[in-house]
């Protein structure tokens, strides 16, 4: 069988800082260029922030607004008057669905899954965008979720990104995602100007589909958000060979109680 969206997808994560660089400059306009040397097909930005007025369900980049080949969804977790904070999604293929999971824990910062449905040259892909919390005990309850979600597009081919704070020895949380998913590549991606820390993470399902993964360290992207971005490649062909479902009509909607939509 011939598969739908042969070829190679390339997807990023990249925690922006509020595109505040590692000089202390607000510079949107620099991480847009750190976006475009990735020439990724998807992007999952953490820590994005854009005006409160811009409708939730807008489809254009805002703010990196040069990125006009992208799509863009929104995952806001946090509201002020002025602005709202959280994850956002770039992409060059149609958004069929999407979903704002709250993964948030009493007192703790509010934290959201960002989950979309797209069409990648007549395939279905998953993409799930997440940025975790600080703690041990709210990240464990944080992949949870992420792990009931997943029961819901369990056959599909799938890309689980973005910062996970993960980073205790012998305290791992990820790891269930590891098990889960396949253990993947991990480069080192903070802190940017000398990357010690693995936060940023791309997990794909199945597993034999990833291709690569990198930390990107342009001189530009070591100064623009105190995060590298982590590039990964995926083989849609691959994917249908180990058995991912590919064809349109996918069920996108988990069955969940524990699960909140987030009403930021």
């Amino acid at each position: 069988m011939k598969p739908a969206g042969g070829g190679t997808i390339r997807v990023a994560t990249y925690n922006v800082h509020a595109c505040i660089g590692t000089d202390g400059r607000h510079d949107p306009e620099r991480i847009a260029t750190v976006v475009e040397e990735l020439d990724a097909d998807i992007g999952a930005l953490q820590e994005f922030t854009y005006p409160a007025e811009v409708a939730i369900e807008t489809r254009q980049p805002v703010v990196l607004t040069m990125l006009d080949r992208y799509e863009c969804a929104l995952g806001p977790t946090r509201q002020t008057v002025t602005h709202c904070f959280g994850n956002a999604m770039l992409t060059r293929h149609p958004i069929v669905d999407v979903r704002r999971i709250d993964l948030s824990v009493e007192r703790r910062e509010a934290r959201g899954l960002l989950a979309a449905t797209l069409d990648i040259r007549g395939a279905r892909v998953h993409v799930l965008a997440a940025h975790l919390g600080l703690r041990v005990a709210e990240r464990r309850f944080q992949v949870q979720q992420i792990m009931t979600y997943l029961d819901s597009v369990r056959d599909a081919l799938i890309v689980v990104l973005g910062d996970f704070n993960d980073w205790v020895p012998g305290r791992s949380v990820a790891r269930l995602l590891d098990e889960r998913l396949g253990r993947a590549p991990r480069p080192r991606s903070f802190p940017a100007r000398w990357p010690l820390l693995r936060l940023d993470r791309v997990w794909v399902h199945p597993i034999g589909a990833l291709r690569s993964v990198r930390a990107h360290a342009s001189p530009l992207a070591r100064r623009a958000s105190d995060h590298l971005p982590v590039v990964a490649e995926i083989g849609v062909a691959e994917a249908v060979a180990e058995g991912a479902d590919v064809r349109g009509g996918a069920s996108v909607s988990p069955p969940l109680v524990a699960m909140r939509e987030a009403t930021a």
